[in-house]
């Protein structure tokens, strides 16, 4: 049978399509990869100083649930809306920060790395400006929802540096 080539613009609904359920699979495995190391509740984290600056635990049921929310929905509007090349940037860095971030919950939580682990949270907070770049440059609301989480990932750095800090003492 002759396979035929599909027309231009199926092909970049495909690719789209392509897009979308990537940033849904790296939003997945983001939440899923730190979820399966973060254990707040174990005696080893419960043993340690907590920075004066850590927010009460309920802010990150909050915090999170939100954050994951709304890197779908920008990650889906910035893949069917945006550039090739944007999309792509998107991905890439999206793809590089999920896997700082889960490897700062393994380090972290594992074993017990702390540097490391604020080292790679450092890296995903850094690396998520030019996310929420792309986000602006796409729409101003895009942008705005993802600041809570830009936010968040600096704390979250700067808490992981205050752990390294307190349990040097």
């Amino acid at each position: 049978m002759l396979a035929l080539p599909l027309p231009c613009h199926t092909r970049a609904v495909a690719w789209r399509i392509g897009a979308v359920a990537a940033t849904v699979v790296l939003v997945v495995v983001y939440a899923l990869g730190s979820g399966r190391w973060v254990s707040t509740g174990s005696s080893w984290y419960l043993s340690l100083e907590q920075p004066w600056w850590q927010p009460p635990s309920w802010i990150f049921g909050l915090i999170w649930p939100y954050n994951f929310l709304m890197l779908i929905v920008v990650g889906i509007a910035v893949s069917w809306t945006a550039s090739p090349p944007r999309v792509i940037a998107l991905l890439t860095l999206l793809a590089t920060t999920v896997a700082l971030a889960i490897a700062w919950a393994y380090l972290f939580y594992e074993p017990h790395e702390l540097m490391w682990a604020a080292i790679c949270l450092t890296g995903a907070a850094v690396l998520t400006l030019p996310i929420i770049g792309i986000a602006f440059g796409q729409a101003l609301w895009m942008g705005l929802v993802l600041l809570p989480y830009q936010v968040w990932l600096f704390l979250a750095a700067s808490l992981s540096w205050g752990y390294v800090a307190t349990s040097s003492r």
